[in-house]
């Protein structure tokens, strides 16, 4: 006690919930464990749609899907891993003939310098491993932030929020997580969604956006959160009925 005021014992809560604790949100945190249990209930076991064989393999599909689909890299990369799934393999095999497997995605002249360039790194300073924290991942050629989170969380089991243009979309138009940059939309939404759903939101966030909530118009007569949503742009009240969605038709192969 001082000066007749008890101090608060020091938090041991994670890291993220530092002060401030929560940005300032339009949503309560009831609605927000809402929003999040409707889509654990739509998707229970999310997944990236990005096809690849391990770690490896990871990295380089979500460096060559910058400006480029995931069922168009998934396309390019289905060869190109048959043959390189390692960093060791994918050196060898050099940056033209990496270039001719992947020539069908945008700048794919600089994707394959960097595919070669990020390969012979992970050999000389990883050891051919690819490395878990994303200071060390963000080291990388052609790696950056977001790229780093989705590896940390779909190789390595990480809590992490990579935002893409479809979170980044998705977490302005519904004013759930309003920012200005994808490192300010990160940073709220990470501090605002509920930790029991913090593991999956990214990719429930990712398919939310890519298959309901589109970039031209949103599909608001198809979403389970349009009672709850706050966004100025929807066109309906009432949720869609919430039921389990089938398989997803991507995904990492076994």
């Amino acid at each position: 006690m001082e000066n007749g005021t008890i101090k608060k014992k020091p938090s041991s809560a994670s890291p993220r919930r530092k002060a401030p604790a929560r940005p300032k949100s339009l949503y309560s945190q009831d609605e927000l464990k809402e929003v999040f249990r409707r889509f654990s209930i739509q998707r229970p076991e999310p997944k990236g749609e990005l096809e690849h064989v391990n770690p490896f393999t990871l990295v380089v599909a979500v460096a060559l899907s910058a400006q480029a689909t995931d069922a168009g890299v998934n396309k390019a990369t289905r060869a190109l891993f048959a043959i390189a799934d390692t960093p060791e393999k994918m050196l060898a095999l050099g940056e033209e003939k990496v270039r001719d497997y992947i020539k069908t995605i945008g700048l794919y002249r600089n994707k394959a310098k960097n595919v070669i360039a990020l390969s012979q790194m992970l050999i000389e300073r990883f050891g051919g491993e690819v490395p878990r924290t994303r200071e060390e991942l963000i080291m990388l050629p052609g790696v950056g932030r977001k790229t780093a989170n989705v590896v940390l969380s779909m190789a390595f089991g990480q809590a992490t929020m990579a935002v893409d243009t479809h979170i980044f979309r998705i977490a302005n138009r519904l004013l759930l997580a309003p920012g200005k940059t994808p490192d300010e939309v990160e940073d709220r939404l990470i501090r605002i969604i509920p930790d029991e759903y913090l593991y999956h939101a990214h990719h429930w966030l990712i398919l939310h956006g890519r298959y309901c909530c589109k970039a031209r118009r949103p599909e608001c007569e198809h979403c389970v959160i349009a009672d709850l949503c706050r966004s100025p742009e929807k066109s309906c009240d009432v949720p869609a009925p919430l039921v389990e969605l089938p398989a997803q038709l991507y995904g990492p192969t076994p």
